[in-house]
């Protein structure tokens, strides 16, 4: 167990530096403007979420940042160097789940360090490390169809992890959860994040989620999109759900409600208007 703690401590978070992005899609006269001029960092280390209006571009945002697709103007940096393919050191979770059916739990954590040869004894025991703290480890030789939604996700969390990658970028990863297991998963999350200190994004639609988890919340605009404003979570640490009822929990979602609901209403006036 002392080598997989060691190889838990051997990554490091990364800065990812956002210029002035933009991307449009589609072709002539049909093509859409999506991103549009914009910027923001990731300190190392933090946990920013980004929340928007349904539709305004935070997807494809994402898509740009793990380096799927190129932007038409400005670039991205991580730790200073360009960003322009994907890499292992920006890892995405998605909503919909990506667990290998074929492949038991334990088997889907080590599917990233095979793949590149770098299957060790080391690494076996970072996976059972990691399936520990996401309380799989009883379930380590069970397959995707015999876990549930919540033990999926942690699966797929582990998984992420043990790539070692500078930047998570968590595109809704717990959506179409139940309430009680989404916030079981807050807890999970919000803990492993702390042991590994990974810089992370997450686009979620939930208030609450983001101040629960976020150092930050970015609010952004209407398509196309880009940040309209940035309200600092600071919320004590570690969190638990009833600090969410806090007077100052309470003032930092009218703040964001207020921003979500003008920017929501210019969408529905886009999509009236068109």
């Amino acid at each position: 167990m002392a080598t997989a703690t060691a190889l838990a401590g051997q990554a490091s978070a990364g800065q990812l530096a956002v210029h002035a992005l933009d991307k449009s899609y589609g072709d002539p006269p049909q093509r859409k403007r999506v991103v549009a001029g914009c910027s923001f960092t990731l300190a190392r280390g933090e946990l920013v979420a980004m929340i928007g209006p349904s539709g305004c571009g935070k997807s494809s945002l994402v898509r740009l940042l793990a380096g799927f697709d190129r932007p038409d103007a400005g670039h991205i940096e991580l730790d200073g160097q360009p960003i322009d393919a994907p890499g292992r050191e920006r890892l995405v979770l998605f909503q919909e789940a990506a667990l290998f059916p074929w492949m038991t739990t334990f088997d889907n954590l080590l599917y990233g360090p095979q793949a590149r040869g770098e299957l060790t004894a080391q690494t076996r025991a970072y996976a059972d490390l990691l399936l520990e703290r996401v309380g799989l480890r009883a379930f380590a030789h069970k397959y995707p169809a015999q876990l549930s939604g919540g033990m999926q996700r942690r699966a797929e969390l582990a998984r992420a992890l043990i790539n070692q990658p500078k930047v998570m970028l968590l595109d809704e990863p717990f959506r179409g959860l139940d309430a009680l297991t989404r916030e079981l998963m807050w807890g999970f999350f919000a803990k492993l994040l702390a042991e590994s200190s990974r810089t992370s994004l997450l686009v979620t639609t939930d208030i609450d989620e983001a101040l629960y988890l976020a150092d930050r919340i970015m609010i952004m605009t209407n398509l196309p999109t880009c940040v309209r404003a940035v309200i600092e979570v600071d919320l004590p640490r570690p969190r638990t759900p009833a600090e969410l009822s806090s007077p100052r929990a309470i003032e930092i979602k009218r703040q964001a409600l207020e921003l979500l609901t003008e920017e929501a209403s210019r969408s529905f006036k886009a999509l009236r208007d068109a």
